[in-house]
């Protein structure tokens, strides 16, 4: 009779081939929440562009609007940039048919993003004559410093505070669940209440240049101030730190045939953001906490290093990336991930993606069930299959579904890692609060110790926020993404044109009861039950400038968790609330 792994790896490797078909120890930290993020942390929903005052000539509104969404190359799925934004748009100011555009945010009906862009067509022979606070002095014109024939300078000033509340963090059991943890500084939070506050400030110039009519440069320059005080998960200490964020240059170029099919290239190298997809394998592209405080307002996202190649013609995206996160100086893991990806969208509502990424250094180790280092980072090979479906319109109500599956394995050594997951939901959009429903069972393979292969999944750089990759407010900081079976019920609410409502329940489960390389704590199980969490998030879009973002968790140890801490483990209540504004 097969056991739990071997019917879940089986899984895996069905939906790796389903997938074909629709295609032809790491020290506890805490989760990202996204926070910098916003709006921004919605995937676009629907892209509009709407003309102030339209011509009477319908087919020359319609090339107006199509050249700006040539600049824009923005489609359903992704994230919005709003840097990229302000570059397209000073290009396509660039024609003499447009004085101004402006663009605005707004919560879709499915949860996503609304995007809208507004064009304010020239009288004749008057073009967009220039903006920004160094053309005109005008203090309104602010954050944008120089706005003309092409060029565009922008500032950037980012202001967040958090406050973060635990009742017996770490199970109320800090001793064993931080032992060795490199992260530790004084006194860690633990059992009864404890509290703190943080935050951040983020500053900096972006701008773009044309060179032609199809070839531009850009690039970005910033920084971030942070700070913490009170008791937090890892220390009493209060901190600040700053240092260099955004520090990247780049060009992109194009073109559009006479069939209107588009092709764009863009190329960029230096220390800035990447996600890979929706973050199952790169999302956390740098650390926070320890000496640069802002722990869960997860201030820094740059890594050390991005060099990063996109080509897209029409829906279809390929890249080609080199990464290396930045780390923390006291657990970096000299990590160097390259890899491609390729997304199409072969029919209106299916995504279909791979990606391959490798890594080309990196000293993370790989522990063998005795607990003795069997290979590193270095060599590791991923193969990635995904794909997502949503039948109707996202503005009408019907049914979603998400796929994905990934394997593992080694130039150095023998091993053989599974992860994917299976989603399913329903969106209500035309009910009140237009609720949305779903589903998902996520699998990242333990180490059978009975095996010779080496089979825990190595996380990577997984992650992003609590509705991506960072699974359970409380246990992801106790379980990552590796060594579990996470299930979770996750509903969408909008009370309000402005408010969205996430609520989830989690059940966590381990595949392998060999959990070296994992919390120390729980290095061997006696059970396979983690526990259980029920969260809450609530998030207010007052406008594009304000977010206010707040979460309840309660998180209840499971019968493996309980075995490793002498049935002394507590109930884990969280709470965070945190207010961002941005220009």
């Amino acid at each position: 009779m097969q056991g739990p792994s071997e019917v879940l790896k089986q899984f895996v490797l069905c939906l790796l081939a389903g997938l074909l078909t629709l295609a032809l120890a790491r020290p506890v930290q805490a989760q990202s929440y996204g926070a910098s993020l916003g709006f921004l942390s919605l995937p676009v929903e629907t892209v509009n562009v709407i003309i102030a005052n339209p011509r009477s000539d319908k087919s020359y509104n319609d090339k107006v609007t199509d050249g700006l969404r040539k600049y824009l190359a923005v489609y359903p799925g992704d994230y919005f940039n709003p840097a990229v934004a302000d570059f397209a748009i000073a290009k396509a100011r660039r024609s003499p048919d447009i004085d101004n555009i402006t663009y605005a945010f707004a919560l879709g009906r499915a949860g996503g993003l609304d995007v809208t862009f507004t064009i304010t067509l020239a009288e004749k022979g008057k073009g967009f004559k220039g903006q920004g606070y160094l053309i005109t002095n005008n203090l309104a014109d602010l954050p944008v410093l120089y706005d003309k024939d092409g060029t565009f300078v922008r500032a950037k000033l980012e202001a967040l505070s958090l406050t973060y509340a635990n009742n017996n963090a770490w199970f109320g059991q800090p001793d064993k669940m931080l032992a060795g943890n490199p992260l530790v500084q004084g006194k860690p939070a633990g059992a009864g209440y404890s509290q703190w506050l943080e935050g951040y400030l983020h500053y900096g110039l972006y701008g773009i240049t044309p060179i032609n009519d199809k070839f531009y440069v850009y690039g970005g320059l910033s920084a971030i101030s942070s700070g913490s005080t009170g008791q937090e998960l890892f220390t009493n200490r209060t901190r600040g730190y700053t240092f260099f964020e955004d520090a990247y240059a780049g060009f992109v170029t194009g073109t559009t045939d006479a069939k209107g099919n588009r092709l764009a290239f863009n190329f960029s190298a230096g220390r800035q953001k990447f996600q890979l997809a929706n973050g199952f394998l790169i999302a956390n592209t740098a650390a926070n906490g320890w000496n640069r405080a802002a722990l869960q307002a997860n201030a820094r996202w740059a890594a050390d290093l991005l060099v990063l190649a996109q080509l897209r013609y029409n829906n279809t995206k390929l890249e080609a990336f080199y990464v290396e996160p930045d780390e923390l100086p006291v657990i970096n893991t000299n990590t160097g991930l390259a890899g491609v990806n390729i997304e199409a969208r072969p029919i209106p509502g299916l995504m279909t993606a791979a990606s391959y990424v490798t890594a080309l250094k990196g000293n993370f180790a790989y522990y063998g069930p005795t607990g003795e280092v069997i290979g590193t980072r270095d060599g590791l090979n991923v193969y990635d299959l995904r794909a997502t479906y949503t039948p109707k319109p996202l503005s009408q109500p019907g049914p979603f579904f998400g796929l994905e599956g990934a394997i593992q394995n080694h130039r150095d050594f023998d091993m053989f890692a599974t992860a994917g997951y299976a989603e399913a939901g329903y969106s209500f959009v035309d009910k009140p609060w237009s609720p949305s429903v779903s589903y998902r069972i996520a699998y990242f393979s333990g180490d059978d110790p009975n095996t010779k292969t080496y089979e825990r999944w190595d996380p990577l750089l997984s992650g992003g926020n609590g509705e991506q990759w960072v699974q359970g407010s409380s246990m992801f900081k106790v379980v990552q993404d590796t060594n579990v079976l996470a299930q979770r019920i996750e509903s969408h609410f909008r009370p309000l044109p402005t408010v969205e409502v996430v609520p989830q329940l989690w059940a966590f489960t381990a595949p392998s009861r060999d959990n070296l390389g994992g919390n120390p704590a729980l290095s061997f199980l006696d059970g396979d039950n983690y526990g259980y969490e029920g969260n809450v998030t609530v998030k207010w879009f007052p406008n594009r400038n304000w977010y206010v973002h707040g979460m309840l968790a309660y998180t209840v140890p499971g019968g493996a968790v309980q075995d490793a801490l002498n049935d002394n483990a507590k109930d884990w209540f969280a709470a965070m609330l945190f207010v961002r504004y941005a220009l």
